[in-house]
C-alpha cells in the first residue's frame, strides 16, 4: 500500500477570524481558517483548502483585482505571496510588525497595507518573475494610533485610512500638487471602515459607536494634478531620464518616499489644496441602544452599505440617503467580517465566537451558505461503509454529518445536553449511533434527519465509548464511572445485558467484524473479550502492561490492536489470546513544550501515549495519534515506522516547539503568563488554570495540539482525524506518482497505440495497466467497441482486473462516459465474479470504492429524473386545465369540480407521457 498522502482538505472549521473576500466572478468566498485558507465555491456547492500555511493564524487577505493573486497575511507579520490559479505560493516576506489590513489598488498595480500607525504602498507583483515580488513604494504617517480600515477610489489615485483615533486619512498615491494628505475627524470612537464613492472624490466614515460621516470633495478626480519637480531635482531628473530612455524601469529603479502628514497644517499650505466638508451624519443606534458597530462593506454601483454589530445583527442601508432597507440577526456573537460580491446579490458574514460563516442573498432574503463549525474541540469521527460521509461528535453536544466531496456539513443533531463521546456508522451506513457524557446513547436517521432510538442505563452514568456490531443489531456503550458495558437491542431498543467485570473505567469498545465477539478496553489494564452469542459470558481477557486507552480490530477480525499509557501498541491474536508483536512509540510522539510548563518536552514524553488508532483498509498498517502534531503509520508485520505526518505547523497553538523562545522567559517568568490582548475594547475572557480545551475561535489563551481521533476510509484512498484545528483529510495524490507494474523496454505509448491501430485491445490494455499511465489507460479501455467488452475484459488476467477495478472506480468521479464505464464495470463483475469472492478481503477497499462514486452518479441521476417527471407531470396538468372554466364555489369544492377531468383526461395524460418518452405510471424518467 502507498503512503503519497498529502492535505487535501480541511472541514468542521468554516471560518476563524480575518476578512471574508469573494472571488472575482463573485461566486465563492475566501474565508481565513486558523493558519490556512478556504475557499467555499457556491456555484457548484464545494469548498477546498488551499495546500499551504502560515506559521501563525492568518490576519487579513487582500485579492488582487484579476483574481490571479493573494497576499495572506499572518498575526506574526509574515505573508504569503500566492497563486490562486496554480494554488502554490511564490513567495515569502516579512513586514517586520503586526499588519491589520491589505487591500490591492483596481489597477492591480500597487497594494497597501495598515502596519500600526502608518500606512505603506508596495508595488505589487507583476506577470514576469522578479526576484523580489514586494517593493516598498511609500509610507504614509499621520495618524497617531493603530490604523484599522482601507479603501481606493476607482481610479487608484488616492486611498483612504482609518484609525483608532477616530480619524480618517486620505492620501494620494502619487505626488499630487493639491492632495498629498487630508485629515478628516468628526468621529467620537475608532474608525470601523471607510468608503469612496463611485468615480469620486466624496467619502463615508463609520466609527465604533455606530455613527456614519458623509464627506463631500470640492475636487473630481481629474481635478488631480501631479506636483512638477523644481530645482536641481528637475535637474536630476531630466539627466536620468537622457540616460534610461532606452532602458525599462526595473524594481532596483523605484525609490522609497516617506510621507508625513499633520492633522492641522498651516494655512498657507491649504490654499489651491482639495478641501473635504461634512454634508451629513447619521447613526445606527436608536436612543439608549449602545450597540458597537464591528464590521462594515459597501458596493459602489448599487450604493448598497451592509454593517455588522456586536449583537450578531447587520443592516442594508442604502446611501447617500441612508434608508434601511433590512436588517437581520443572525447571531448571538459578534460580526468580524462582512464582504459583498461583485454583483451585489449575496453578502458574506463570518463570525469568529461561534465559527459561523454566512451568505445571504438579500434580494430573495434567503441563505447560499450556512455553516458553522463545533463551538469546541471534535472528540471522535467516524467513515460511512461507503467512505461518502464522516460523522464527528464535539464538546459541544452536537454531531455532524460531513460530505466528503463537497466539505459541506448537511445536517446537524443537537439532541445531545453533554459532550459527545463516540460516534458511529451502522453497516448499512444510513443509521449513526452516538454516545455522550449525558448518560444517553442515541441512534440518528440518515433519511429522515432524526433520532429515532434513545438508550439508557436503569441509573444514570457516563458513557466514554460505542461500538455497533456488524448486523447492526446490538448496541454496546462502556460507562465512565460504574466501570460497565450496557448492550441494547436496536429494534427494540431494551436493555438486553449489563456486562460487569472491569475495574475501572472503559475506555474502547470494537466489534469484531467477521464475528459477534466484542473488546472492551479498560484502565485496570485489561482487555475482556465477550461473546455477544453464548450468554455474554467473557471468553478470554487479556492482560496488559499499562492502562489502556484505545482498541480496535484489523478488517479482517484476525487481529486485535491496543493502545497503552506507556505509549506501546500490542498486538493479539483473539482466537488464541496470544501477543504477536508490539511496538514502542514514545519515541515517534515527539511532544512539543507549552509555554508554561517548568520541563522539558524530553521529559513531558514520557507521560505521553497514544490515544487513537485504528487499521488501515488493507489491515497491513495500523495508524495512530494522541496528544501530539504528529500522526504515526506503523507497518504491523514489520513494527517499523512507515512514516510520519505533521498535522500543523501553527504557532498560535500550545505545544508546538520542541524548545522554548528564550527571548520570552524573564527573571519573574514567562511572559505568556501575561495576557497581550488586555487593551483589547471587548475584554478579555480568561480561562480558569489548568483548562486546555475550550473556546477555538477565541485568541486570549492558546489551546493545545491534539489528535482526538483517526479513521482510515473503507476505499483506502484517504484517511480523517479530529484536531484541534479541525477535521483534516488527507487522501492519495496519485497524479504526482509514476508506479509502473512490471515494466520492461518493450512497453512504450507508441506500442501501446500501435496494439490499438491493429485491434489488439486486450495486450494494449495490458501494456497501458504494467506502464500505469492514467491518460493510456483511458485511452485504450475507452477505444473498446461497446459490443466487444465483453470479449476482452474475461480475457484480462486475474491481476488486472484488480487494477481495472480501481482505475473504473476513479474513472467515475471525473469522466461522463457513464453507461460505457458501467458497462466495463458489469462485464468484469459478471466474468470473473467468483475468482474475486475468494479474495473479498484484499478487494474490500477497491469494491468500496467503486460502490461510492455509483451510489454518488445513483443520488444525482435519480433526483434529476424526479424533478424531470415532476416538471413533465405539472406541464401536462396546466395544458388539460387551460380553457376550463372554473366554476364559483367555496374552496373546499375546488376538488370535486376538477375530478371529472381529471377522470376523463387520465388516458390521455399517459399517452402524452409516453410521447416524450417516458411512462405515466410513475417510473423513472431522465430527460
Amino acid at each position: 500500500m502507498k503512503f503519497a498522502y498529502q492535505f487535501s482538505n480541511l472541514l468542521g472549521t468554516v471560518y476563524r477570524r480575518g476578512n471574508l473576500n469573494f472571488t472575482r466572478d463573485g461566486n465563492s468566498v475566501i474565508s481565513p481558517v486558523g493558519n490556512r485558507v478556504t475557499e467555499f465555491d457556491l456555484k457548484n456547492n464545494k469548498s477546498h483548502t488551499l495546500p499551504l500555511a502560515t506559521r501563525y493564524n492568518v490576519k487579513c487577505v487582500g485579492l488582487s483585482p484579476d483574481g490571479r493573486l493573494a497576499v495572506i497575511v499572518d498575526e506574526g507579520g509574515d505573508a504569503l505571496l500566492v497563486s490562486l490559479v496554480c494554488r502554490s505560493v511564490l513567495h515569502h516576506f516579512h513586514f517586520k510588525g503586526s499588519v491589520h489590513s491589505v487591500s490591492f489598488s483596481p489597477d492591480g498595480r500597487k497594494f497597501v497595507v495598515t502596519k500600526g500607525h502608518m500606512a505603506q504602498t508596495y508595488h505589487a507583483p507583476g506577470r514576469k518573475r522578479e526576484f523580489n515580488a514586494f517593493v516598498l513604494d511609500k509610507t504614509y504617517f499621520g495618524p497617531y494610533d493603530e490604523t484599522t480600515c482601507i479603501d481606493w477610489t476607482d481610479d487608484s489615485r488616492c486611498f483612504a485610512v482609518g484609525s483608532k483615533d477616530m480619524s480618517t486619512w486620505v492620501f494620494g498615491a502619487e505626488r499630487w500638487d493639491n492632495l498629498i494628505y487630508y485629515a478628516l475627524g468628526g468621529h467620537k470612537d475608532a474608525i470601523v471602515a471607510c468608503f469612496f464613492e463611485s468615480s469620486s472624490l466624496d467619502l463615508y466614515t463609520l466609527s465604533q459607536d455606530g455613527a456614519l460621516c458623509v464627506w463631500q470633495c470640492d475636487t473630481p478626480p481629474e481635478g488631480l494634478r501631479l506636483k512638477a519637480p523644481t530645482g536641481w531635482k528637475a535637474d536630476l531628473l531630466q539627466r536620468e531620464e537622457d540616460e534610461d530612455e532606452d532602458e525599462d524601469e526595473g524594481p532596483e529603479g523605484r525609490r522609497e518616499t516617506t510621507i508625513r502628514g499633520q492633522a492641522a497644517p498651516a494655512a498657507g499650505e491649504q490654499q489651491g489644496k482639495v478641501k473635504y466638508s461634512r454634508l451629513a451624519k447619521y447613526f445606527f443606534n436608536k436612543e439608549g441602544d449602545f450597540n458597537n458597530l464591528t464590521a462594515a462593506a459597501y458596493h459602489r454601483k448599487i450604493h448598497l452599505l451592509v454593517t455588522g454589530f456586536a449583537s450578531g445583527i447587520f443592516h442594508l442601508h442604502e446611501l447617500p440617503e441612508f434608508n434601511l432597507i433590512h436588517s437581520l440577526s443572525v447571531s448571538d456573537q459578534k460580526i468580524e467580517s462582512v464582504a459583498i460580491n461583485s454583483s451585489g446579490d449575496w453578502i458574506a458574514l463570518g463570525c469568529s465566537g461561534l465559527g459561523q460563516l454566512l451568505v445571504w442573498e438579500w434580494q430573495s432574503e434567503s441563505y447560499v451558505l450556512k455553516q458553522q463549525g463545533h463551538f469546541n474541540s471534535m472528540v471522535s469521527l467516524a467513515y460511512s461503509p461507503d467512505g461518502q460521509y464522516i460523522v464527528t461528535g464535539g464538546d459541544d453536544g452536537k454531531v455532524k454529518v460531513w460530505n466528503t466531496l463537497s466539505g459541506f456539513c448537511f445536517v446537524t443533531f443537537t439532541e445531545h445536553s453533554s459532550g459527545v463521546t463516540g460516534v458511529t456508522f451502522t453497516a448499512t451506513g444510513y443509521v449513526i449511533v452516538t454516545s455522550s457524557m449525558d448518560g444517553t446513547v442515541r441512534a440518528f436517521d440518515l433519511h429522515r434527519y432524526r433520532n429515532f432510538r434513545t438508550f439508557t442505563s436503569p441509573r444514570p452514568t457516563q458513557f466514554s465509548c460505542v461500538a455497533v456490531d456488524s448486523s447492526g443489531e446490538i448496541v454496546a456503550a462502556g460507562a465512565q464511572d460504574s466501570f460497565e458495558v450496557f448492550i441494547w437491542s436496536m429494534q427494540t431498543g431494551r436493555l438486553l445485558e449489563v456486562l460487569s467485570g472491569h475495574e475501572g473505567p472503559v475506555s474502547g469498545l470494537s466489534f469484531n467484524p467477521m464475528k459477534s465477539v466484542l473488546a472492551s478496553a479498560s484502565w485496570d489494564r485489561t482487555v475482556r473479550l465477550w461473546d455477544m452469542v453464548d450468554s455474554w459470558r467473557t471468553t478470554e481477557t487479556l492482560a496488559l502492561t499499562s492502562d489502556a486507552l484505545a482498541v480496535t480490530f484489523r478488517p479482517d477480525g484476525a487481529e486485535l490492536a491496543v493502545a497503552t499509557l506507556n505509549a506501546q501498541i500490542t498486538f493479539w491474536d483473539p482466537e488464541d489470546a496470544v501477543q504477536t508483536g508490539s511496538i514502542e512509540g514514545r519515541h515517534d510522539l515527539k511532544t512539543g513544550r507549552r509555554e508554561l510548563d517548568k520541563v522539558t518536552a524530553k521529559h513531558l514524553a514520557k507521560g505521553r501515549a497514544f490515544t487513537t488508532l485504528c487499521y488501515s483498509a488493507d489491515g497491513q498498517s495500523v495508524l495512530a495519534g494522541g496528544m501530539s502534531k504528529f500522526v504515526c503509520i506503523y507497518h504491523v508485520r514489520e513494527q517499523i515506522l512507515r512514516k510520519r505526518f505533521e498535522i500543523s505547523c501553527n504557532l498560535s497553538l500550545d505545544a508546538m516547539e520542541e524548545f522554548l523562545n528564550r527571548r520570552k522567559m524573564t527573571e519573574f517568568g514567562s511572559l505568556a503568563l501575561i495576557d497581550q490582548d488586555a487593551g483589547e475594547e471587548s475584554g478579555v475572557a480568561i480561562p480558569l488554570p489548568g483548562v486546555r480545551k475550550g473556546d477555538m475561535s477565541s485568541r486570549h489563551f492558546k489551546p493545545e495540539i491534539r489528535v482526538t481521533s483517526l479513521r482510515f476510509s473503507p476505499t483506502g484512498r484517504c484517511w480523517a482525524a479530529t484536531t484541534t484545528e479541525g477535521l483534516l483529510i488527507y487522501s492519495l495524490d496519485a497524479q504526482l506518482l509514476f508506479d509502473p507494474f512490471e515494466l520492461d523496454t518493450s512497453i512504450t505509448p507508441r506500442h501501446i497505440r500501435a496494439a490499438l491501430r491493429q485491434r489488439d485491445f486486450t495486450r494494449a490494455i495490458l501494456m497501458a495497466f504494467r506502464l500505469n499511465e492514467r491518460a493510456l489507460l483511458q485511452e485504450a479501455l475507452e477505444a473498446v467497441p461497446p459490443d466487444e467488452i465483453e470479449v476482452v475484459g474475461s480475457s484480462l488476467p486475474e491481476v488486472y482486473v484488480d487494477k481495472a477495478l480501481e482505475f473504473l472506480a476513479s474513472s467515475f468521479e471525473v469522466s461522463r462516459h457513464l453507461e460505457f464505464y458501467l458497462t466495463w464495470t458489469q462485464k468484469l463483475l459478471m466474468a470473473h465474479g467468483q475468482k474475486l469472492k475468494s479474495r473479498a478481503g484484499k478487494l474490500l477497499p477497491a469494491v468500496q470504492f467503486l460502490q461510492k462514486s455509483l451510489q454518488r452518479h445513483w443520488d444525482a441521476v435519480s433526483k434529476l429524473c424526479d424533478w424531470n417527471r415532476y416538471n413533465m407531470q405539472y406541464a401536462l396538468a396546466l395544458s388539460q386545465q387551460r380553457g376550463l372554466k372554473r366554476p364559483l364555489g367555496p374552496p373546499g369544492s375546488e376538488e370535486d369540480a376538477d375530478t371529472p377531468h381529471d377522470d376523463k383526461d387520465s388516458d390521455s395524460s399517459d399517452d402524452d407521457l409516453h410521447l416524450l418518452g417516458g411512462r405515466g405510471d410513475g417510473d423513472g424518467l431522465l430527460m
